[in-house]
């Protein structure tokens, strides 16, 4: 069902979505009634409802699938087989899905919206994985008109509540990341790699909402510590002209943030002479900054250095690019916990988040942008896909804030689910997706809560993605992954006469890059000696347990830990004997069940890591950076 309006006419934009949002259950019904009569024929819904495009029939016969379902479909289309398995329309592309965006929560300016965090039926990498490896999603070329919609009515709802956006630049730190060919001649990718890389991004009209401090070239070099250099060279050069800031994730952000700390001194040092650093060697980058830079500008460097110099960095975005009016990073779902660390640079500037996206769809708008962070909510477009919710319940325990799907695993027998307009205010739902690119009823894994309706489209906050334990970044870290690493570090401690007993962890983000930290408790082999009076408790062990845990730790993670440099090495802090006893009594005390007791493997609870960090006996840390190398499916070449 694909819709169009003129971009440059934020009444008609607001218009549309007034209609949109108003017949959301005919449109519901016309979008599936369309993807079922364009797939019908395709060998997956063939095999349920043999040419039949019903309603009634397709919820009783097709199933609710995860990606393990899926999964041999996709790479039979990934080794060459025709796409019409499972998608009338070719599939053009593989993506990764990157942020859900993650849970993918995204926020993006304008046009820049519009493919930032794209899912292609181009097959899609996931920055969720499988068995170790990314997920791969389907896209189509006409889903990419879909998402350029999409992204174009973000412009006329930033309009509405934020003035004078069309007179000055958008500063977005934006990268790409590497790619495979599989051996269909697919390409697979992460998502935003692959907008950046098309000829929509790449030969994109003017548009006065949508013009960016940095130039293409600095966003598509392959190198991220020059784009990273360049880019933020570009918006210091151009700082009297940014009216927003801003990346794809709060993590990458601050990781700019850091970057500037560190290189501020060299930066102003090429602005006050006109020359950009040697070290910068590709030739995009040198070509289109020194247009850029072009002449001295010693004022410039000036006063750049005395806000950087200063004694504290409180505020430095707002100081040093004055007429900004917002920082637009994703700051829902696990980034969450930059909150606090963009409010300490970002001098009382909001913090913004326009949309929820991920690789299998772009699934709705946050109508009141404005909004707090934690009151963050996205309205549903009822024209992207067809939505299915699958009631969860969430638990009340203080320390997990865990949401028990139906008081199974993921693994339940999924119950009847609820169409878009029939949730109920203030409930939990999994949401589930039918898509125009070849997935039916599929789990996205993001558990939703239900926070009002806009006109009759239901809007909802992100609460979780399901099953996910730790995320500093884009790596998406379940307790089964957990579980599988610290079993394979433990081995080492076993022949030398310790035992772990127990372990939770928690996502550290008081430092950048943040790292995993997990908290062990060891005991000495048929004794109770607590493990601070234990001699044979080797520092050089505990490092290695440090590199074995993230040696075994999956695709995405080693990924941000080797090439993004995102995430920093894990900690392992060693308690006292008799620790998680207190956690324990301190989770019974906050009305947790005696009965239902179980040790929270990820810690959220600041008085729950106070009890654990007051019991520390030894704190050690990964000294190797683990292998990683971009994914290979037999055939596949990496680019």
């Amino acid at each position: 069902m694909l819709l169009s309006y003129n971009p440059n006419d934020s009444e008609a934009g607001l218009k549309l979505l007034e209609d949109l949002t108003t017949d959301a259950n005919q449109i519901q019904g016309q979008v599936l009634k369309e993807i079922l009569m364009q797939n019908a024929r395709t060998d997956y819904l063939s095999s349920f409802l043999d040419g039949h495009v019903d309603k009634e029939l397709f919820k009783k016969k097709v199933p609710v699938v995860n990606y393990e379902d899926v999964k041999p479909y996709i790479e039979r289309i990934a080794n060459g087989e025709r796409s019409d398995i499972i998608s009338s329309q070719p599939i053009t592309e593989l993506l990764t899905r990157y942020t859900k965006f993650s849970p993918v929560i995204c926020s993006w300016p304008s046009l820049k919206h519009i493919f930032l965090n794209l899912v292609h039926v181009r097959l899609s990498h996931s920055s969720g994985t499988s068995g170790g490896q990314p997920k791969m999603m389907p896209s189509t070329a006409e889903d990419l008109d879909r998402k350029t919609f999409f992204y174009n009515l973000l412009v006329p709802v930033m309009n509405k509540y934020v003035d004078g956006l069309d007179q000055g630049k958008g500063m977005y730190l934006l990268f790409i990341k590497p790619e495979i060919s599989t051996p269909s001649g697919l390409k697979a990718r992460p998502v935003l790699t692959s907008y950046y890389k098309s000829d929509n991004f790449r030969n994109r009209p003017y548009n006065r909402y949508n013009v960016y401090t940095s130039p293409d070239e600095t966003i598509l070099c392959s190198d991220s510590k020059q784009s990273m250099y360049c880019q933020l060279l570009c918006g210091l050069v151009q700082r009297d002209e940014v009216r927003r800031v801003g990346a794809v994730f709060a993590s990458a952000f601050l990781r700019a943030i850091k970057f500037l700390e560190d290189y501020w001194k060299e930066l102003c040092s090429n602005i006050r002479t006109g020359q950009i650093s040697d070290w910068i060697t590709d030739p995009g980058c040198r070509s289109s900054v020194s247009s850029i830079l072009r002449k001295p500008d010693p004022d410039l460097a000036n006063s750049i250095e005395k806000e950087c110099g200063g004694e504290s960095w409180e505020g430095i975005i707002k100081r040093i690019w004055p007429r900004t009016k917002y920082i637009e990073v994703i700051v829902t779902g696990s980034m969450a916990q930059y909150i606090p660390t963009l409010e300490f640079y970002s001098g009382g500037l909001p913090l913004i988040s326009t949309m929820y996206a991920s690789s299998e769809c772009f699934f709705g708008i946050n109508f009141k942008p404005l909004s707090k962070p934690s009151d963050v909510s996205y309205t549903l477009l009822p024209n992207m896909a067809y939505f299915e919710f699958l009631p969860v319940e969430k638990s009340h325990g203080e320390t997990t804030q865990e949401v028990q799907c139906n008081g199974n695993s993921g693994s339940r027998s999924v119950k009847e689910t609820v169409d878009l307009v029939d949730v109920k205010l203030g409930q939990y739902y999994e949401l589930i997706v039918t898509t125009f690119t070849g997935l039916y009823r599929y789990r996205v894994g993001d558990i939703l809560m239900v926070t009002g309706f806009y006109n009759n489209a239901p809007q909802f906050r992100f609460v979780q993605r399901q099953n996910v334990v730790l995320s500093i970044d884009t790596d998406k870290t379940s307790e089964e992954d957990l579980l599988k690493a610290v079993t394979e570090a433990k081995k080492l401690l076993e022949p030398l006469g310790f035992l772990l007993t127990e372990y939770t962890s928690y996502p550290d983000t008081s430092s950048l890059p943040g790292r995993y930290v997990l908290f062990w408790e060891l005991k000495a082999k048929g004794n109770n000696i607590i493990i601070n009076e234990l001699k044979g408790l080797n520092g050089e062990i505990m490092e290695e347990c440090c590199s074995r845990v993230e040696e075994s730790l999956d695709y995405v993670y080693r990924r941000c830990r080797a090439k993004d440099k995102s995430i920093g090495a894990l900690e392992i802090r060693v308690v006292r004997h008799g620790t998680f006893d207190a956690l324990m009594d301190y989770c019974l005390s906050q009305g947790s069940s005696v009965n239902q007791y179980k040790t929270p493997r990820c810690i959220k609870s600041d008085d729950a890591l106070k009890i654990l960090d007051s019991k520390v006996t030894g704190r050690f840390f990964s000294k190797k950076v683990p292998f990683w190398e971009p994914y290979k499916m037999e055939g596949y070449a990496t680019k």
